[in-house]
């Protein structure tokens, strides 16, 4: 079957009637950008200068000249938010999906291709089997993902790096060699020059990523029982995730997928809490004992395990009124110039003297998003002093926690 066709049989594409595509000029990318443009999928390109080599800039001008070539629009976006500190790779991989996040909704893009191959399936499970990764890190790469609140797809999953370069080759087009791909200090090379070894043992990309494959349908599995195990047992309570009894007494890998999930959403970050760190919380909550998490309180009550946001984490969190507060909380009310939303603390608290009526923990509403003017306190929407405003926690463009909820 000619690649173009098994291209349009990949999973996701069906669906999609504006499709954004990543290229850096690579040869994966390049071979995504031709095969949707000869599929006459109804696309627009994007690349992302990081501006931490000087080729760079040439090499999005060449995607361009090869896009203007096929007829197909394209952007470059330059991201210049490296400050020489921290896990740059991690870095630029944020900066560029939440660009290309951006950018394809100004587009009107329903969504956007990335150019992973099977290659690159095997790799990362290699990667992640160094570290010791679980099913979630060793499974395959997802064919359809939704981060940062747009649908990601992979189309050239079942491809090999090799047919994908033969195919260009028989094009008469050419790629970009990124010179990073042969320095060691990246794990991944150092990985892809050791499975040159592991082929001989039958362990070549095909196999690999097949392994992957199956792990993938076991995460499926998991996703699917806590999928069950959430419509049973969760229930929200103005920002807060309460358990009931029954979840400590789940399978350990059903329970330690809803705690990630949950503390995830109630602390408003990225990525769920640690592997070791989840597992020793999980193994203090079945002993009955409360435990600090990710910036959240976990703690057994009568109604069953209370998960909320812990105040000392949100204490200095500071922002505008109609911006959200603490990645996730909107507030609406009268506004007034100089008001700001920041957390009630105890201070606040001992304004609302009809807290208890709301029916929510104390150690719950210190965490609580609350109106302030200076050092007055304006208005605290869950712990009885709405003042005209109202508070919603609302979903996180990450997480997947509130759509476990509605199954």
């Amino acid at each position: 079957m000619p690649l173009v066709q098994r291209f349009l049989n990949g999973p996701g594409l069906g669906d999609v009637r504006a499709l954004g595509i990543a290229v850096s000029g690579g040869g994966d990318s390049m071979a995504l950008l031709h095969l949707a443009a000869e599929a006459g999928i109804a696309a627009r390109a994007v690349t992302v200068d990081h501006g931490l080599r000087p080729e760079a800039a040439a090499e999005a001008a060449e995607v361009a000249r090869v896009c203007a070539g096929l007829g197909v629009p394209h952007d470059t976006l330059r991201w210049q938010g490296w400050d020489g500190r921290g896990n740059l790779q991690d870095q630029a991989r944020r900066a560029r999906y939440g660009l290309m996040a951006d950018w394809a909704r100004a587009a009107g893009l329903d969504a956007v291709a990335l150019g992973h191959t099977r290659d690159d399936v095997a790799e990362t499970f290699l990667m992640r089997l160094a570290r010791g990764a679980g099913v979630d890190g060793l499974a395959a790469m997802q064919a359809r993902r939704r981060h940062e609140g747009m649908l990601w797809l992979r189309p050239l999953l079942r491809f090999s790096r090799h047919d994908l370069r033969e195919d260009l080759r028989r094009r008469g087009a050419g790629w970009i060699e990124d010179p990073s791909n042969e320095n060691p200090a990246f794990d991944r090379v150092r990985i892809r020059k050791a499975m040159a070894g592991l082929a001989d043992l039958g362990l070549g990309c095909e196999r690999l990523a097949q392994v992957a494959g199956h792990l993938a349908d076991v995460r499926a599995a998991l996703d699917h029982q806590t999928r069950q195990a959430a419509g049973r047992l969760v229930t929200l309570d103005r920002g807060d995730v309460i358990l009931g009894h029954e979840a400590l007494t789940l399978p350990a890998e059903i329970l330690r997928r809803l705690l990630r999930q949950a503390v995830q959403w109630v602390a408003s970050a990225e990525y769920g809490p640690r592997g070791p760190s989840l597992a020793q919380a999980t193994a203090r909550l079945t002993e009955g004992r409360g435990v600090t998490l990710h910036g959240c309180r976990l703690v057994l009550r009568r109604e069953g395990l209370r998960i909320f946001r812990e105040w000392q984490a949100v204490r200095g969190v500071v922002s505008a009124t109609d911006a959200p507060w603490d990645g996730r909380w909107r507030l609406e009310g009268p506004e007034i110039a100089g008001q700001q939303v920041r957390a009630l603390g105890p201070l606040g608290l001992l304004s609302c003297p009809d807290w208890r009526a709301s029916g929510m923990p104390r150690t719950s509403l210190l965490a609580s998003p609350a109106v302030w003017l200076g050092d007055v306190l304006v208005a605290a929407p869950l712990a009885g002093k709405a003042n005209g405003w109202t508070a919603k926690a609302e979903s996180l463009r990450n997480g997947d926690f509130l759509s476990l909820l509605s199954h």
